[in-house]
């Protein structure tokens, strides 16, 4: 699959099973594109190289490739003035892949606002897998020694698809984003994806774009020799 060009549902067999008739795929929302499949590591790798995503495995997974896509544009983000303060004055460090399992799991944890997430163990034992075969990878951020913010994501050429993050203190997610966008433009990354355009991530930064440019800015990134 290494064409990006995105695939109509009954021709995405490779990534996921389509069971829907006709009728039912006009029932689809914008941007889904299989339902069905396995969530398994070699899977994944097909399907982010198409500009694919798996969200959500319950009942099935599905797969999505929306229009627009969200990105950060590693040329011109610039983290808000609040977040370097808060980095500053709670004295927050960073490492990367230190608990990757860790930032997982603390993304799919239960909030007052998030009673559930979609970050099933399928979910965890796919990722934990990928991020043995160097494919994905995490942030952290800590306080002294408590974990208090992250994300994660997957990693191939020059791109990361970022999937999830948590906060344990306030700005400690857009923290993590900020090291993130620096940690990879210091290796030569080119494309962060940030998914499905959302308040939230406008917030953090993330700008929309349409899917056609998306797929052009995948092509250029998967292309390049980097390592995170």
């Amino acid at each position: 699959m290494a064409d990006a060009e995105p695939r109509p549902a009954a021709a995405i067999g490779e990534v996921g099973r389509d069971d829907a008739d006709d009728d039912e795929r006009e029932d689809w929302p914008e941007g889904l594109v299989a339902v069905g499949g396995e969530l398994d590591p070699d899977t994944l790798v097909r399907a982010y190289r198409s500009g694919v995503f798996p969200w959500s495995s319950d009942p099935a997974v599905t797969w999505w490739s929306p229009d627009p896509r969200a990105i950060f544009d590693l040329e011109t983000f610039q983290p808000h003035r609040s977040v370097r303060k808060a980095i500053r004055r709670n004295d927050w460090r960073f490492t990367t892949d230190l608990d990757f399992e860790g930032v997982m799991r603390a993304c799919a944890a239960p909030t007052p606002d998030r009673p559930s997430t979609w970050i099933s163990e399928e979910f965890i034992s796919s990722y934990v897998e990928l991020s043995r075969r160097g494919l994905a990878h995490s942030v952290e951020v800590w306080q002294g020694r408590e974990m208090v913010g992250g994300l994660y994501g997957v990693t191939m050429g020059g791109f990361f698809r970022g999937e999830s993050m948590f906060n344990r203190r306030t700005d400690a997610s857009k923290a993590a984003v900020a090291f993130l966008v620096e940690h990879l433009r210091a290796r030569g990354f080119t494309l962060l994806d940030a998914q499905v355009p959302n308040p939230h991530l406008t917030t953090l930064g993330a700008i929309s774009i349409p899917r056609l440019d998306y797929l052009t800015r995948l092509r250029a990134a998967l292309a390049r020799d980097v390592q995170f």
